[in-house]
């Protein structure tokens, strides 16, 4: 699930990561089966399998798990019919939600992120009704503890690949990059060895909504909750300020 850019939030998200570890395999597993249908199997000629592969890693997922999920892509590559789908809506006091599914049975996807929605008294909107409120951006966000690379000889490297931006918080160096330059400037991280904590395209609010309301809070958990214990749910963006 994505949300705010502070590392804090990378670090709660891979908490909640390790502890549904089959949840976010299987959506990984998802991703790799689309990306080897649409490029092939060969990473070296597919770059959105290359970013598939670096978003598994960031994730912890074992090398050999990746290596056969490939493999059983290739082999199955004319039965993967996954569709992907994005739905917009509303959480309370008008919070923005963007849900991207990857399904085999719309209908099953529609009523699961309908009935997140309106258990958590949100409503889905029509398309476009949130997206403008974000930006989609490459993002790579590096642990400092993990990075022992000086500050401004990593900007150099990530703005010289084509980098839009880099920040530095307290914890963290933040990369934001034009989608279509994300795979170039990646792949001139991995080059110099420089270990990622999070690299994907993202979906990053313009602005962020404060909740006050107890039950505005406890409504927006359990939409989001029930959007992400949902296999075909793939990511889940937001503006809520947590």
């Amino acid at each position: 699930m994505s949300g705010h850019s502070k590392f804090a939030n990378i670090k709660h998200k891979k908490e909640k990561n390790d502890a549904t570890k089959g949840k976010i395999f299987t959506i990984i597993g998802r991703e790799i089966a689309v990306a080897v249908k649409e490029g092939g199997a060969d990473p070296a000629n597919n770059s959105r399998l290359r970013d598939v592969i670096a978003k598994a890693k960031s994730n912890n997922m074992p090398n050999d798990t990746i290596d056969r999920g490939i493999k059983k892509a290739a082999g199955d590559a004319n039965s993967v019919n996954y569709e992907t789908i994005t739905y917009e809506g509303y959480g309370p006091s008008g919070t923005a939600i963007i849900v991207v599914a990857l399904t085999d049975n719309k209908n099953r996807t529609a009523a699961n992120v309908r009935s997140a929605f309106t258990k958590g008294s949100g409503s889905i909107g029509t398309q476009g009704c949130v997206s403008f409120m974000f930006d989609k951006k490459g993002q790579i966000i590096i642990d400092k503890e993990e990075c022992s690379m000086d500050a401004d000889d990593l900007m150099m490297i990530a703005l010289d690949a084509g980098a839009e931006d880099f920040a530095e918080e307290e914890d963290s160096f933040e990369i934001l990059i034009d989608p279509d330059n994300f795979s170039a400037v990646r792949e001139a991280l991995e080059a110099q060895n420089i270990p990622m904590a999070q690299a994907e395209v993202t979906m990053i609010p313009q602005t962020y909504v404060e909740l006050t309301d107890e039950q505005d809070i406890k409504n927006i958990n359990r939409t989001l909750d029930l959007l992400n214990e949902d296999d075909d749910v793939q990511e889940v963006y937001h503006n809520w300020d947590e």
